[in-house]
């Protein structure tokens, strides 16, 4: 697993997650889960093989969550920690985890959204604890690394505000 540069994960750690998200793909009968940093680094992907580039994907998927961020400041929200968009065939939702990472479901008419959001919730909640395990037990190197991130998302309220 690639995972961002602001932590690093042991065996464990991507054991666990993996194992979350392919206990959420089961419950909620989605296609595929995707892990993403709000830098938009690909962190896991879980499930069916995708159709089209990943890495890519995940920088919009970063950038659509970013914006709606903006989106929920102007109307009085501090942030919207779940995002929905329906297609035709096709749907994603997404939702934030521990603040630093999303996680994007893609799932198709085989399943429906109450389900996915039911199933997400409570992964998302597995997800937070094992995350914030995992940036805590970090060196006094790798939180001053987070204070980047911290940078990176002050720069894009500046050019969004």
């Amino acid at each position: 697993m690639s995972g961002s540069a602001s932590w690093s994960f042991t065996e464990e750690d991507f054991n666990a997650i993996t194992q979350a998200l392919q206990k959420f793909l089961f419950d909620s009968n989605a296609r595929c889960a995707l892990l993403v940093d709000r830098t938009g680094q690909l962190v896991a992907t879980v499930g069916e093989q995708l159709s089209f580039d990943p890495t890519a994907f995940a920088t919009l998927t970063a950038a659509d969550f970013s914006a709606n961020d903006q989106l929920a400041r102007m109307v009085g929200e501090t942030d919207f920690n779940s995002l929905f968009h329906q297609g035709e065939k096709e749907s994603m939702y997404l939702a934030d985890v521990a603040r630093r990472v999303i996680l994007v479901t893609l799932f198709d008419n085989r399943t429906t959204l109450g389900l996915v959001r039911l199933k997400m919730k409570e992964t998302v909640a597995d997800l937070t604890k094992l995350f914030h395990e995992v940036f805590s037990r970090g060196a006094p190197g790798k939180a001053q690394q987070g204070g980047v991130l911290a940078g990176a998302e002050d720069e894009i309220d500046k050019l969004f505000g």
